[in-house]
């Protein structure tokens, strides 16, 4: 499997399509240009490109790729836009579940997202004006490579493609009236993502990634995934005994200590203001707040 990060992207030339950013996370190469470069006849969709082995094709060439753009002058989209499924985890760091008075469960607590809340990694998150307590969770995200059914804990990071930041945002107002997560996250927007997907050999060990997030600079979380509950591995495997994981699902590993939900005095999302989240290694997303 190649060492690299993978964008989806838009641009005047081709539309969407996708890229392959540098090392240093600064440049890219687009789908066309690299067909130009290599001769390599790469498909035209990008899950194709990742889970049926073009990449590794493309990493056999990497060393001649020029990387002619600039990132921040590409429109960058959410890496994968119709996954399979969108699973995420409630409660998965011991510090997140402590500030809310809650025991961990040793089993996945699960809810999904519906595919129409994912968002690109820079664009505004848009929040119905009805909401009155808006709230930022900042969580690792993972991409299923492969269908996975029935997979032990030492095998399961095996299927894994890579990994990538999801801010799950949270309506706490609907989620407490209606004792359940799923409306309250699955208003569209609530998913922002990306900024791109940073394959596994890159990310090495995904149980040691810093974590921060902040509002208008002020820094609301920051932890680490080694203060996860259960680990990547045991939630795929689990997961694997319920239902099959499919290649381009998202499962969303849940979010530290820090959120507006548990302080004393709340510090909830307002009009205008801005969350950047950054995960060791896999980069950072950026977006603003509008009430509509």
């Amino acid at each position: 499997m190649a060492t690299m990060k993978i964008a989806r992207i838009k641009n005047a030339k081709e539309g969407d399509t996708y890229a392959v950013i540098s090392d240093d996370g600064k440049r890219l190469i687009t789908k066309s240009e690299i067909q130009e470069q290599t001769s390599i006849p790469i498909p035209s969709n990008i899950k194709e490109f990742m889970f049926k082995g073009w990449l590794d094709e493309v990493k056999e060439h990497q060393n001649k790729l020029m990387y002619n753009h600039r990132v921040e002058d590409i429109e960058l989209l959410a890496p994968i836009s119709n996954p399979p499924k969108i699973i995420c985890l409630a409660f998965n760091y011991y510090d997140h579940a402590r500030d809310a008075g809650l025991t961990p469960s040793d089993e996945p607590v699960i809810f999904m997202k519906p595919r129409t809340t994912l968002n690109s990694p820079f664009n505004d998150i848009i929040c119905p004006s009805f909401v009155k307590r808006l709230d930022y969770e900042a969580e690792i995200a993972v991409i299923i490579g492969e269908d996975t059914k029935k997979v032990s804990e030492n095998q399961a990071l095996e299927n894994v493609f890579g990994y990538m930041i999801l801010h799950d945002v949270s309506s706490r107002d609907i989620q407490f009236k209606d004792k359940q997560y799923t409306r309250a996250k699955s208003i569209d927007t609530f998913a922002p993502c990306g900024p791109w997907i940073t394959t596994k050999e890159e990310v090495g060990d995904p149980q040691n990634l810093k974590i921060v997030t902040k509002v208008n600079g002020e820094t609301r979380q920051n932890s680490s995934s080694i203060n996860m509950v259960l680990p990547i591995k045991r939630i795929i495997s689990s997961l694997s005994m319920v239902m099959t994981i499919e290649a381009g699902d998202i499962i969303s590993t849940g979010t530290p200590a820090g959120v507006a939900m548990s302080m004393k005095e709340p510090k909830y999302l307002k009009d205008g203001d801005i969350v950047e989240i950054t995960i060791e290694k896999l980069g950072m997303i950026r977006n603003r707040i509008v009430f509509q």
